[in-house]
């Protein structure tokens, strides 16, 4: 079994398991309006707390935060014992079924996801972690 990451926007395939969004919300960049490309059917579950803080994402989409900060600024805001225990049940989770973080970016390296995967593969090593 395997944790992959994926863009939410990316078609369902049965390989992905558990989908478990890590969106704070499903907006249109505004914030607001609702993004119509996301549905209750698009994921399994919704974990907003293992998304960038407000402050983070306005930081780095509109005020030009470098990806060397913002990556530094996410790993310090899920160093919190509850997100931890979140990151654990997910890691330990896909050791028996495949699990799917998805978020709304196309690429995963420059994605909160990529880092919530490298977190997972750190609490519990022998998961594999798929970029997709």
């Amino acid at each position: 079994m395997s944790l992959f990451t994926k863009c939410i926007l990316k078609d369902k395939e049965e390989i992905d398991g558990v989908r478990i969004s890590v969106m704070s919300r499903h907006t249109l960049n505004d914030g607001v309006t609702p993004d119509t490309r996301i549905t209750s059917s698009s994921f399994d579950k919704h974990l907003p707390e293992l998304a960038p803080s407000p402050k983070l994402i306005g930081d780095y989409y509109k005020r030009g935060l470098l990806w060397g900060e913002f990556e530094f600024r996410f790993r310090e805001q899920i160093k919190g014992a509850s997100t931890q225990i979140i990151l654990t049940e997910i890691a330990t989770m896909s050791l028996s079924e495949n699990v799917t973080l998805l978020c709304i970016e196309d690429e995963p390296h420059f994605c909160h996801r990529w880092l919530l995967g490298e977190e997972c593969r750190r609490l519990v090593p022998e998961i594999t972690v798929e970029y997709r």
